[in-house]
């Protein structure tokens, strides 16, 4: 009888990133705050930044998946906000 194949892990880069895009956006506000008080040791700020890039980009994935969304939603005519 075969051995079944082990599930695929999830890539290390994906495995930790947040639930959405504002929690993303809370946890890079916070990192960066913490980067900037000057009172981490050099290698938490290396990890620091690290995560934050992470988050960055995830939360710039994020919405570039939004406003793809809108373009297909309008056709890819974006129509002006009337604010009505």
């Amino acid at each position: 009888m075969p051995k079944a194949a082990p599930a695929a892990a999830p890539a290390p880069d994906t495995a930790d990133l947040p639930a959405s895009y504002e929690a993303g956006l809370q946890e890079l506000e916070r990192l960066v705050a913490a980067l900037e008080s000057g009172q981490l040791p050099l290698d938490q700020l290396l990890a620091g930044y690290q995560r934050g890039s992470r988050l960055l980009a995830f939360c710039r994935e994020r919405l570039q998946a939004v406003e793809e969304q809108i373009k297909v939603l309008d056709a890819g005519n974006l129509k002006p906000w009337t604010g009505a």
